[in-house]
């Protein structure tokens, strides 16, 4: 049996009574009460400190039948803002949303160097900047995430990013330091499965992510929790090797699962008589369209060789979820058909298998679902993309 002293009782109730107002967007007391269990008393002290704290607002609900309208609760969107940050190898790409998940502003800044003190003052400039521009609102900034394409630790220490050769940086703390903001470091493979989890699958207690671009990522929520392992090294599954003493590979093993079955190997094949990474996805559109034999075997090669790890993936843990990330992928007809006619052992179990609807984008909506989830300090966030939000675009 849980037990726990009165202020915890109350924090675990008041997580539970605001999921469930962002959940529903807008809510009654009384149907609040219903579907957490708890009773009137509860639900009506809760909503009172919400209120108080300006979390929540109240609206009158518009209906045409006769009598009261009834009170309806929703999240204060605009009183915070989060930021999630992407930092990728070319890029960085900034995005500042609501508290409900809808994004209201996007920057992206190309990088020309690699260098860990210039990119860290770049970082810092922008998000005070950031912090200035939103400090009328109530809570103003309220926290930031950010997805790095490297390894992080248990502890958010940014072990490795190969891309920009960073080893051991304590990110966190830099821009905490010079920002004030509480900030959150994570991979951004974890962030994608964040977004699927938060934005689509809000049902799905057990979701794996597999991110194929430069390299190939997975993020796992297991139970749903998001799995990181021991040291928080878990999911990198673009070093398993799938052929003995084959293609070396950047991390010294031979035969890794990402220089087969990710973006970067497949345009370096596609690419490999001009020895240069020229090749991208509008060439893969024009080859589509002239329907080029060699085109074709490589792209048949490529889905083979990623159905291997995803067979391996799926006997390993079982997944309710697959959710394959790749533009290349999403742009490729019967993509999800030919992926299960290599999946056809009996003994591999899985739900569904998807493309992955949010692509690039996937890593920042993961981001600011994460900040969102901190400052609320709800346990379970179910979000919704609106029409008005550049996420969903």
């Amino acid at each position: 049996m849980l037990t726990g002293d009165a202020a915890f009782i109350k924090k675990m109730n008041r997580s539970l009574i605001l999921g469930k107002i962002v959940e529903h967007k807008m809510i009654s007391r009384a149907e609040l009460a219903k579907i957490t269990g708890l009773n009137k008393a509860t639900i009506s002290v809760q909503v009172s400190d919400l209120l108080k704290k300006k979390f929540i607002i109240e609206t009158q609900q518009e209906h045409r039948s006769l009598g009261r309208r009834p009170v309806m609760l929703s999240v204060n969107r605009d009183a915070g803002f989060v930021l999630g940050i992407d930092l990728d190898k070319n890029s960085i790409t900034f995005t500042i949303s609501d508290l409900i998940g809808t994004s209201v502003r996007t920057d992206i800044i190309e990088l020309q160097v690699s260098a860990y003190d210039v990119i860290l003052k770049l970082l810092i400039e922008q998000i005070n900047g950031y912090k200035l521009k939103f400090a009328s609102s109530c809570y103003g900034l309220v926290g930031i995430a950010i997805g790095i394409h490297g390894i992080v630790n248990k502890d958010e220490i940014v072990d490795y990013v190969p891309q920009h050769g960073w080893q051991n940086k304590n990110l966190k703390k830099d821009l905490e330091n010079e920002t004030g903001v509480n900030v959150v470091i994570e991979n951004n493979a974890n962030l994608c499965s964040i977004a699927e989890k938060v934005y689509k699958y809000h049902q799905s207690n057990n979701l794996l992510s597999v991110s194929l671009y430069s390299g190939i990522g997975i993020g796992f929520i297991i139970n749903g929790e998001l799995f990181k392992g021991y040291h928080g090294y878990a999911g990198e599954i673009g070093h398993m090797i799938v052929v003995p003493n084959g293609l070396p590979c950047s991390c010294g093993n031979l035969g890794c699962w990402e220089q087969y079955a990710s973006e970067m190997s497949l345009f370096i094949k596609m690419d490999e008589k001009q020895k240069n990474l020229a090749f991208n996805i509008e060439e893969i559109q024009y080859r589509m369209k002239e329907q080029d034999p060699e085109f074709t075997e490589k792209i048949d090669q490529f889905l083979y060789y990623l159905s291997i790890g995803l067979n391996n993936l799926i006997n390993l843990y079982n997944p309710e979820i697959l959710v394959v990330n790749s533009e290349v992928l999403r742009l490729l007809p019967d993509t999800v058909k030919k992926l299960k006619a290599h999946l056809s052992s009996p003994i591999s179990h899985y739900s569904e298998l998807n493309i992955s609807e949010f692509g690039k984008k996937a890593c920042i909506m993961g981001a600011c679902a994460l900040a969102i989830q901190n400052f609320l300090g709800v346990s379970e966030l179910c979000l919704t993309l609106s029409e008005e939000s550049s996420l969903d675009k």
